[in-house]
């Protein structure tokens, strides 16, 4: 019996098929998990779902209807996995589906095909089928697809009854229906499958909160499934942002997420959005159901307007106006951890800093980079206000107080950081240890007393604005540290900061900026990182020679 997983794993390491970084990062971790026993794959169940689509469900419109569908491997692995691969108890593994797909694509046909097995052929009795948008004529575009698929269909169409609200299939007492948003009206929703059609125009917290409410409707069903898909869109900080950020952080190794399931088709260099190559990426059909002369016309026009090509961007290529995902993968932090480092073994070394304060009662960072034989050691010291560990414990989960004890955190102040305490780490190092911090990097909106006090004592402040302006400080970080020559030694605070960072990009410049990957994440150490390595960057001319120390 076939598994299309593997074949299409084995194009895409072959190169016969051309995917972006997320879907080979999403394979990779599908082929380990089934080499590793974490989860198992039911041919029979996976191939039990390509064939009923191939079988019964028939395009409804264009020049192909009513023909039967015939699936194309990319399609095939999908359902293989999202069908296939199950748990110890023989439960589908995955229960939220995230598909991220260039518009063109077939998206709404494959998502009605795939809601139609689940009414006729999963097995679940009293199936509960929802097509959720915004409004009820968007939630409909899915829903009448499903309806005409069923309808074109000689036996399917026997079995179904269609009703003013909803279609109704006796047999199995189930049912599906468009859903728009009213949180009222879904309580007490018992759904088993739900199309979450083109997430990326759900407006922001009302969006958030749709989606929960869709997700908390499911404690009732034994494999329910959550299929959301989409194009990318213009809406910020709404459910598809959520979704990117914890699908990437997913797959960069830094969750424990184990139900979600990212297919996140998308280019992975902006510059070549015109490149046909990179577009087959975001366009896992294309020369199916979107022609390489239809694109090719699509870039002749965007090439001549901004507007047209911000649009080019978003649709064919996935990439948002101002997209979030994460920014560094997992096993590269984890590499950059070590054995505890020492001062004393900098004695009479020169280093560039970093200050990100934040707000008063929050967590404040200070971080040098001495470069020593040719790695870059970082030392990181937060500060954090004495009434707000016990409170910060309860929120972020993080043991301060063992961080307090281990000298990675100090308790400055009551209720607010003292900064003075920060000016102080920096005195201690320059008279105690001989280390010299040569520049400092701090935010602009730090607060000023303490860029006054530092210049009075001599060090040379710098300061650094945090937004797109950073991006090629952000990408010759992330290159040291894919090279592995940063070492934290044993700050597990400042891991977690750079594991929590998130790099917004604006589709059509390509530049980044630092945001956090939650709103209740900390990236304190992570921005003052990276103000340490922005005036490292800006006077390596200047000051190059001296921070080598000798290496």
């Amino acid at each position: 019996m076939s598994n299309y997983i593997y074949q299409y794993y084995q194009k895409i390491q072959d190169g016969s098929i051309i995917v972006g970084k997320w879907i080979l990062l999403w394979y990779e971790y599908i082929i380990k998990g089934l080499g590793s026993g974490l989860f198992y794959f039911d041919a029979k169940k996976a191939n039990k779902a390509i064939k009923f689509i191939e079988t019964f469900c028939r395009h409804h419109e264009g020049a192909l209807a009513p023909q039967l569908i015939k699936l194309e491997l990319w399609q095939k692995a999908f359902l293989s996995v999202v069908f296939g691969i199950v748990d110890e108890a023989g439960n589908r593994q995955f229960r939220e589906i995230v598909c991220i797909i260039a518009r063109k694509n077939g998206k709404t046909l494959f998502a009605a095909g795939i809601a139609e097995y689940c009414t006729f052929l999963d097995g679940e009795y009293g199936a509960r089928i929802y097509f959720a948008a915004p409004k009820l004529e968007q939630a409909a575009l899915c829903y009448d697809a499903y309806f005409q698929m069923i309808d074109k269909d000689p036996e399917l169409s026997i079995m179904a009854k269609k009703r003013r609200s909803d279609i109704y299939i006796a047999e199995s007492n189930s049912s599906a229906r468009p859903l728009a948003f009213s949180a009222k009206k879904s309580d007490g929703l018992n759904i088993s499958l739900c199309v979450a059609d083109e997430i990326a125009s759900w407006p922001g917290e009302q969006g958030l909160k749709f989606y929960e409410v869709i997700k908390s409707s499911f404690g009732a069903r034994r494999q329910p499934l959550l299929l959301s898909i989409s194009t990318a869109g213009y809406i910020n900080e709404g459910i598809y942002d959520e979704l990117m950020k914890r699908c990437t952080r997913f797959l960069m190794g830094d969750s424990k997420e184990k139900r979600i399931a990212p297919f996140l088709y998308m280019i992975d260099d902006v510059s070549k959005w015109n490149d046909i190559n990179e577009l087959q990426k975001s366009n896992p059909n294309l020369g199916i159901s979107v022609s390489v002369d239809y694109l090719l016309e699509e870039i002749a026009i965007a090439e001549g307007s901004l507007s047209k090509k911000a649009e080019f961007l978003t649709k064919y290529c996935n990439i948002k106006q101002n997209s979030s995902q994460a920014w560094l993968a997992a096993q590269d932090v984890e590499r950059l951890s070590g054995a505890a480092l020492s001062l004393e073994d900098f004695r009479d070394c020169y280093c560039v800093g970093g200050i990100d304060l934040s707000r008063t009662t929050d967590l404040t960072a200070c971080v040098i980079v001495i470069e020593k034989s040719g790695k870059l050691y970082v030392f990181a010291r937060f500060f954090l206000p004495e009434e707000k560990i016990q409170e910060a414990t309860e929120i972020d989960g993080l043991p301060y107080s063992a961080y307090i004890q281990r000298g990675i955190l100090t308790a400055s102040g009551d209720n607010l950081v003292d900064y003075h305490d920060c000016f102080n780490w920096f005195v201690k190092l320059v008279e105690e240890y001989h280390i010299y911090p040569l520049k400092i990097g701090y935010d602009r909106y730090s607060a000023q007393y303490l860029v006054q006090e530092m210049s009075q004592y001599g060090f040379h402040m710098d300061d650094v604005f945090q937004g797109y302006n950073l991006t090629p400080v952000i990408c010759e970080t992330e290159g040291l540290v894919k090279d592995g020559m940063f070492c934290i030694g044993d700050n597990d605070l400042l891991k977690v900061h750079l594991l929590d960072t998130a790099l917004k990009t604006d589709a059509v410049s390509g530049r980044s900026k630092p945001i956090k990957i939650n709103p209740t994440s900390h990236i304190d150490g992570a921005a003052a990182l990276l103000d340490a390595m922005t005036v490292r960057q800006k006077y390596y001319a200047e000051i190059g020679e001296q921070l080598k120390n000798g290496g």
